[in-house]
């Protein structure tokens, strides 16, 4: 009897138990890992994915023409445990024929989330107000100490009325937001309508909103979007929030525009690069909140991105068709 040729996985990070089990019981793969939680180095990616027929990856990991040519012709799927796929050389990938996975949908409630917990957390000042009790800063009740920015009849302004900019809307309605602005590629009017959405152009989002909310893909068009013009169109007491990506946000301009009194606050979930330097100007701002790209981690989000990141994976291997696949 003919042995079976076992085809070679290679995964570059330790990830969510449910995925790995996945990959644990295919019988016709070899697995290999990088055992560890942090980064790969890239020369030991760049020898672990040699021969590979299948890369397991994470947004962290940079897969370009050189990490392609050392993978070598048997490289047929990429399967990227992220919904954002900016890391990966799509161009070079589709030019070899290689069948990308991604993860959508499975992450949208998670960073719905914290993107709303984020805009509490930087518009009423809860960083600062911790840190009042834990100095001895909290002495008796003053009426205007400590106060932040209510949402209540307040103008939210959504850069990306996508999934996850949809459920971010979805779950701020109920604090009683007056009106939602939105901007992006195109209008969409089936989409908007559950919120009563406008669509407008960025300016005049900018402008007119009293919270602003990133939620848009990492595109050549949206790079370094919100700039010195945008933050200066802002309200002088509006509130930022970026949870897509660092590269949407000049953080120079925003820095300035926060120390400046520009603008109110930010909170940001995503920075460049991450993790962003512990001497970083932002970090000196009391009105700057910064997480270190939490937007999904909830234990069953990262789980579920895990199995159908291994799903796509091996679906891709056995030439059979992907739960989620990123069409090239």
């Amino acid at each position: 009897m003919k042995p079976v040729r076992l085809m070679k996985v290679f995964v570059t990070r330790r990830i969510p138990p449910e995925g790995w089990a996945a990959l644990a019981r295919a019988a016709d793969c070899q697995v290999e890992h990088w055992d560890s939680d942090e980064p790969i180095p890239d020369k030991e990616l760049e020898r672990g994915v040699a021969g590979a027929h299948g890369l397991l990856c994470l947004l962290t990991d940079r897969v370009d023409k050189r990490l392609l040519d050392a993978a070598g012709a048997n490289l047929k799927v990429i399967s990227t445990m992220s919904v954002g796929v900016d890391h990966l050389a799509l161009d070079e990938i589709k030019k070899r024929g290689i069948r990308v996975g991604y993860t959508p949908d499975v992450l949208t409630d998670a960073t719905a989330e914290l993107a709303v917990s984020l805009l509490l957390t930087t518009c009423r000042r809860l960083p600062e107000a911790i840190e009042e009790v834990r100095n001895g800063g909290w002495t008796s009740w003053k009426p205007l100490w400590m106060c932040g920015y209510g949402l209540t009849q307040s103008t939210v302004g959504i850069i990306g009325l996508g999934r996850i900019g949809q459920a971010i809307a979805r779950r701020l309605k109920p604090f009683g937001i007056q009106k939602f602005l939105y901007t992006g590629r195109q209008p969409r009017p089936q989409e908007a309508a559950e919120f009563q959405a406008e669509f407008v152009s960025t300016p005049k989002l900018a402008a007119e909103s009293d919270f602003i909310i990133v939620a848009c893909s990492l595109t050549p068009a949206t790079k370094g979007l919100c700039n010195k013009d945008f933050f200066q169109q802002m309200k002088k007491t509006a509130v930022f929030v970026n949870i897509s990506r660092g590269d949407v946000v000049n953080q120079d301009d925003l820095y300035q525009a926060l120390a400046g009194g520009q603008i109110a606050a930010a909170g940001m979930d995503v920075t460049t690069p991450e993790p962003l330097p512990t001497n970083h100007p932002l970090l000196t701002l009391k009105n700057c909140v910064i997480l270190p790209h939490i937007g999904s981690a909830t234990y069953g989000t990262r789980n579920t991105m895990s199995l159908l990141a291994a799903n796509n994976l091996l679906a891709g291997l056995r030439g059979e068709p992907m739960p989620s696949e990123l069409k090239l």
